[in-house]
């Protein structure tokens, strides 16, 4: 935004105080005695205050408004009590601005016991530099800063700075403003004090807006004086979500306003565009042009705003007094830049000249709200826009925008309340939040799920994005290669539509519209869930990122409203292509949502419709405020809509991933599509591991294991990993290959040594292989060194034991565990298994299991186990229980999955066995190996 005060601004970084206004200006600072009207600080007594002195010794802020203008001083004594202290305070900068008034130095110096060592003895002084510090925000501040290395600095001494600034605002007609940051705790300043003196007659106001500090204005034969001592108690809490009018910062404003009114007459005339615009010039020229071009108000209105967007590119020059005081139009015309003061008047001398009603308003970027409770000051704002009237309806018109456009201009700004600047003067005006004519996003996505709910989803998606924001993309889009561009704009898309792989990425800019449009294929994650025995997938889009949970219990904040997102317009339109036609899917909860819930309004619809769901939803958010009264409504009114919000339940008998071998079925073309995106992306980027990675992966998800294992080789020579060698090792193990599973295992461990999981699966793999002493002594090795890691390796060692050695020695192993961590599920249930797979104490094992369930959150394992324990004791109705509410919950556990097969063909359920069989191979094509070795066959 544009800065209306940048003086204020740089007196508050320099002094801790904020002025405008004094005797006369220069660039050179000046070396000076203190004011006589300064009350001088002594330095306090370091024995008085013992070991506990806070490094800030001093801190004094003393301001005086006389003749027009503001003089401010500063005094500060700083303990450098640690070498982070010393370097910073190594060199000192101390900023100010030329064209409002005068740095002055008084006193530099470092007190060390009692020596005093004057640092500008003998003539020494700072030196000053222009530094544009803010170029990338296109602004040109003019701020100079003096700087000096502060010599022989020390842990221990004392840095002694009193210096002043000085300044008077032609722009301000005679008025002076100035505001104080209050140092509040939990700031520890020995010695603190804010003073501040005005003359009599200069008719100045304060306000504090700080609590727990008290003083009252001492009235002398000139001047009037208050002063506060710091630092103040610490300000209350309030919330975040609180309107910004609760939310004021701890400062002091005086000022010598009467009121808004006078403020409003006193910036007036740097705003009049009355004559401004000359007859046959260059801008009479544009105006004549959207006069041909529109006939009516509203459009020449915009015509023009989108002109001054458009034509006038931003930069703020806030030196030789333009903080306040704009450009004229011409000049900003011919120089094709200017900032919000200038965009201001060039829009509002064109909309005058075409007989429209206009004027300028002053507002606050971010503290607009809190405006009705401050000081009338011209400091108050930061920002200036055009308030434009068309048949009794304002319109807010901001020139630095971006990308307005016919269907924006009823749009209202975010500033709350605004000053209408006009020769009679007026008070404060409040903007009433209205609805976004259109949205600043709008995502339409095509999902083709049509072989199975399990699978990565490819998809197609055009977003267009509005306003500001597109015409920023569209800036990034012209400074990016083709393969920046589809990293850049693919890391946005991922934050929209999640973790994703992209074949396409195109951007269409749009001029006339003031819009981009990103066009993308790829593939993302699946969405469905299982959920209560069934495969669930979420149609709600705005709910699920919508939070509020407003804090109102404590009694101090039971009255304060909650302030909801500015307005802002999002469209989302969905559709899904469903598996088998989308016979017996189903839509549970509300598609059809229209109404307001916690501040945001929504419409929505939900349809399904020979084979395909559409969801069309907007969702805008409206700016008001609820009251704390009405929090706990909201908030149920919110759940209440989260819990009946619209979910897809596929049938029972859907393909899963694991009825799969590679291919599509009839009628479904997910994969197919699935595998185009990969294939595309790799041929684009063919050096990026990430995608075939990301294919191997997929290819295994649909049984594809040849596939899978070709993408990792290739992911593996462009980027070896530890994550891409164990995913190949575990598909080595699945082709049966143990010996280059155990190859690329052992390729992880040499890039990481320490890697967990490549230690645990080196040691497995040579058991499996037969060396178990090998295996053991591994693990061992990882034992001695103990850590965090000890437990997890015992563990382990336990395991391989039980597998493949003793297992007496293994359940040994597990007791002295268990005595070490009693109670601990994991111990539990893994003596429960070496019971059961080894047959050793079957009959206790049982109630191993048991005690690990009643102290585990996560039962699935166990209850695999314990049913492992049921079949060798031939209790096959129990271990039926308990593989059932496994693969209720975990349907793809392919453990439990051949267990129940076994378990069938026991009980002579020889079809529903096969079945069960099948799929656990799918699942872990190795798992009848693993499963002979117990004996267990089915």
């Amino acid at each position: 935004m544009c800065v209306l005060n940048r003086y204020v601004v740089v007196s508050a970084f320099v002094a801790g105080i904020v002025a405008t206004g004094s005797v006369r200006a220069g660039e050179t600072p000046l070396y000076q005695p203190t004011p006589a009207w300064v009350i001088p600080a002594k330095l306090p007594d370091l024995a008085t205050l013992g070991s506990n002195a806070p490094a800030m010794l001093i801190f004094d802020a003393q301001q005086r408004i006389a003749d027009g203008g503001l003089w401010s001083y500063v005094d500060t004594a700083q303990r450098i009590s640690s070498p982070e202290q010393l370097n910073q305070l190594a060199n000192l900068t101390l900023p100010w601005l030329p064209d409002k008034g005068d740095l002055i130095i008084h006193e530099l110096s470092i007190i060390r016991g009692t020596e005093q060592i004057d640092l500008l003895k003998g003539g020494k002084t700072f030196t000053v530099l222009r530094r544009e510090q803010n170029l990338e925000q296109r602004e040109l501040t003019g701020i100079l800063t003096a700087t000096m290395a502060v010599e022989g600095l020390r842990v221990g001494d004392i840095l002694r700075t009193r210096f002043s600034t000085t300044g008077k605002d032609k722009a301000l007609a005679g008025h002076v403003q100035a505001l104080a940051p209050v140092i509040t705790a939990p700031m520890v300043v020995a010695q603190g004090r804010l003073r501040v003196l005005w003359q009599n007659d200069s008719g100045a106001h304060w306000k504090l807006h700080a609590t727990g500090l008290t003083a009252k204005p001492v009235r002398g034969k000139d001047f009037t004086e208050l002063t506060f001592v710091l630092p103040g108690p610490k300000q209350p809490d309030i919330p975040q979500d609180a309107p910004g009018r609760y939310r004021a910062p701890p400062i002091l404003e005086v000022s010598t306003f009467a009121d808004w009114a006078d403020v409003s007459r006193a910036m007036y005339p740097l705003f009049n565009p009355d004559g401004l615009i000359k007859p046959g010039s260059p801008l009479q020229a544009e105006i004549d042009t959207i006069m041909k071009a529109d006939k009516t108000p509203l459009g020449r209105t915009q015509r023009a705003l989108q002109l001054v967007q458009d034509k006038i590119r931003y930069l703020a020059v806030s030196m030789d007094g333009g903080n306040y005081v704009p450009q004229t139009p011409e000049q900003t015309w011919s120089l094709r830049y200017g900032d919000c003061k200038a965009k201001t008047l060039l829009l509002l001398s064109l909309l005058r000249g075409m007989g429209i009603k206009a004027e300028p308003v002053l507002a606050h970027a971010t503290l607009g709200d809190l405006v009705v409770n401050r000081l009338a000051t011209a400091a108050a704002f930061n920002h200036i826009l055009v308030r434009a009237e068309i048949e009794g309806e304002s319109l807010w018109l901001d020139g630095t925008g971006l990308g307005a456009r016919i269907e924006d201009i009823h749009d209202t700004p975010p500033f709350r309340n605004v000053l209408p600047l006009r020769a009679e003067g007026t008070g404060l005006m409040a903007i009433e939040p209205r609805k976004s004519g259109r949205p600043v996003f709008d995502l339409a996505m095509t999902v083709d799920e049509s072989t199975s709910v399990d699978l990565a989803s490819p998809f197609d998606l055009s977003l267009t994005v509005r306003g500001g924001l597109g015409m920023r993309l569209n800036m990034a889009r012209n400074q990016l290669d083709a393969k920046k561009q589809r990293e850049v704009f693919g890391q946005f898309l991922d934050n929209i539509v999640g973790d994703s792989q992209y074949s396409t990425i195109e951007l269409v800019p749009d001029e006339q519209a003031g819009s981009m449009t990103i066009k993308a294929r790829g593939v993302t994650a699946s969405a469905w869930r299982w959920d209560d025995k069934a495969m669930k997938r979420g149609l709600d889009r705005a709910l699920a990122t919508i939070g509020f949970n407003p804090d109102r219990a404590r009694a101090a904040w039971s009255q304060i409203p909650v302030a909801t997102m500015q307005p802002e317009a999002r469209h989302f339109r969905m559709t899904i292509r469903l598996p088998d036609g989308g016979r017996d899917f189903k839509i549970d909860g509300q598609p059809a949502l229209a109404g307001q819930v916690a501040g945001f309004d929504f419409n929505r619809t939900v349809t399904l419709d020979k084979g395909v769901v559409t969801l069309d939803e907007r969702v805008d958010s409206t700016g008001i405020e609820i009251p704390a009264s009405q929090v706990g409504a909201e908030k149920d009114r919110l759940a209440t809509a989260r819990v009946r919000a619209p979910r897809l339940i596929a049938p029972a008998k859907t393909l899963r991933r694991w009825d799969l071998a590679g291919k599509d079925p009839a009628g479904g073309t997910q994969i197919a599509a699935t595998e185009d995106v990969y294939t595309k992306a790799i041929a684009q980027d063919p050096d990026e591991a990430a995608n075939y990675r990301a294919r191997a992966y997929f290819r295994r998800s649909v049984n594809n294991g040849k596939g899978a294992l070709a993408d990792l080789d290739k992911a593996i020579a462009l980027e070896p990993g530890i994550e891409l060698y164990l995913a190949r090792s575990s598909l080595f193990e699945e082709q049966n290959d143990l010996a280059k599973a155990l190859a690329d295992a052992e390729s992880a461990r040499q890039l990481d040594p320490s890697s967990v999981p490549a230690t645990l699966r080196v040691s497995s793999l040579r058991a499996e292989r037969g060396d178990v002493t090998s295996a053991l002594d591994l693990l061992d090795q990882r034992i001695e060194l103990g850590g965090e890691t000890r437990q997890t390796y015992n563990e382990a060692k336990a395991d391989i034991l039980g597998k493949y050695g003793n297992a007496n020695e293994a359940l040994k192993l597990v007791e002295t565990l268990i005595a070490d961590k009693p109670g601990t599920p994991t111990l539990l249930n893994l003596r429960c298994w070496i019971k059961g797979t080894r047959q050793v104490e079957v009959e206790t094992a049982a109630k191993d299991c048991t005690s690990a369930l009643e102290l585990s959150s996560n039962p699935y394992g166990i209850l695999d186990s314990r049913a492992l324990v049921s079949y060798r004791l031939g209790k096959y109705e129990d271990a039926m229980r308990d593989l059932d509410a496994v693969l209720n919950a975990v349907p793809n556990m392919a453990e439990s999955r051949f267990m129940r097969g076994v378990v069938l063909a026991r009980m002579d359920r020889k079809s529903e066995s096969a079945t069960d069989l099948d799929i656990a191979r799918r699942l872990r094509p190795r798992i009848d190996v693993e499963y002979a070795r117990y004996g267990i066959k089915p």
